[in-house]
């Protein structure tokens, strides 16, 4: 690479378009610079294999909790005994291996989440535990206090059961009755705020358009898009401090194995430094307005890689080639850094932006 910085990695793919006239369903056919690969259209080939934490099963049943600010140890102590008829993850077997999580908002970052055990089988799990927060009892009335609870499966995968929030600035914390176990109705969360509560770290990137890469050619050339991958932030620890990271690239449409690029893995740490230059070629000005960069990060453990978080960067207009799809859905800070890098040809343009729940789109052979 021509510019100063130490490149852990450059990977390259192709980004092509055949048109046929056929149908205008299989408009855009994406195949990889090797040659004709099996091609997918848009519309057949866009389908979700990851179902997201929220909203896949019913909210219901209750949560017996108390709370109380101790103020000789200047300490939140919020005491979680038991849930019942909680909604059954395995619905064959009718039960749930629960467990309850808190939060302080809006800083969740700051004060951290705890949880208790996970208590399996079962729909009315007990805890009996204390989850304790240290904290000023002025910043507390700043606060609201999340409790969520959630399905621990198998493979470490979190389904939400419901939760709880309750407002600390309106709290009568002299009231001796407010020290004592309440049932609570579990109740939904809607999506915007369930994917913010659920903190999946940053990655740190930046993009770059190479309108003319060969500028001594007498045929105007594609260009390329440069994606440089440098290193993701607090990134969610699914198993104690054992993460193995790495990060994964396709450009969409096109999802053939040929277009998807990743990152070596990365371990041991939460915030791994990547440092991997992607470049996809190909592209011509128009491709700009129909094409989203998805990244997408994971942690690869034995034979399996558990989906962390990701970003979809484009311009988020919901359609592709004449042709609406689920994944041009970038936020407003991914449509931002896209927008940059379109007006600004032969520049680095620099993110860091949050990670989120996506639903991915399956890999055509």
């Amino acid at each position: 690479m021509s510019d100063d910085r130490e490149t852990d990695t450059t990977s390259e793919s192709s980004y092509q378009l055949s048109r046929h006239k056929k149908s205008p369903s299989s408009l855009t056919n994406l195949s990889s610079s090797s040659g004709m690969t099996s091609l997918s259209s848009v519309s057949g080939s866009v389908m979700s294999v990851y179902s997201g934490d929220f909203g896949n099963l019913e909210v219901k049943g209750n949560i017996q909790f108390a709370v109380d600010y101790v103020d000789s140890l200047k300490e939140l102590h919020i005491f979680v005994a038991q849930c019942k008829d909680l909604a059954a993850a395995d619905a064959k077997k009718q039960r749930s291996d629960p467990y309850v999580k808190t939060y302080l908002l809006p800083d969740k970052g700051k004060m951290g989440k705890k949880k208790t055990l996970v208590v399996k089988k079962t729909l009315n799990p007990v805890y009996n535990e204390i989850l304790r927060y240290k904290i000023e009892k002025e910043i507390l009335k700043t606060q609201k206090l999340n409790l969520s609870v959630w399905h621990r499966d198998t493979f470490k995968r979190n389904s939400f059961l419901g939760e709880v929030e309750l407002d600390l600035e309106t709290w009568d914390w002299d009231n001796k009755q407010n020290k004592q176990l309440k049932w609570y109705p579990l109740k939904r969360k809607t999506a915007p705020v369930a994917l913010e509560a659920e903190n999946r770290g940053e990655m740190k990137l930046a993009l770059q358009y190479v309108p003319e890469p060969i500028p001594d050619k007498k045929l105007p050339t594609t260009g390329e898009v440069h994606i440089w991958v440098k290193e993701c932030l607090d990134l969610p620890l699914l198993r104690g401090s054992h993460l193995n990271s790495f990060v994964k690239c396709t450009i969409l449409p096109d999802t053939s194995r040929k277009s998807r690029q990743k990152t070596r893995a990365v371990g041991k740490t939460n915030n791994p430094v990547f440092n991997h230059t992607m470049v996809y070629d190909g592209f011509r000005p128009e491709d700009l307005m129909e094409a989203c960069v998805e990244l997408t990060v994971w942690d690869h453990h034995k034979l399996t890689n558990q989906f962390l978080g990701g970003l979809r960067i484009g311009f988020g207009t919901g359609k592709s080639y004449g042709t609406e799809v689920d994944w041009m859905d970038s936020t407003s800070e991914e449509v931002a850094l896209w927008e940059k890098m379109v007006k600004s040809p032969n520049t680095w343009i620099e993110a860091t932006l949050p990670l989120r729940m996506l639903l991915i789109a399956k890999i055509s052979k």
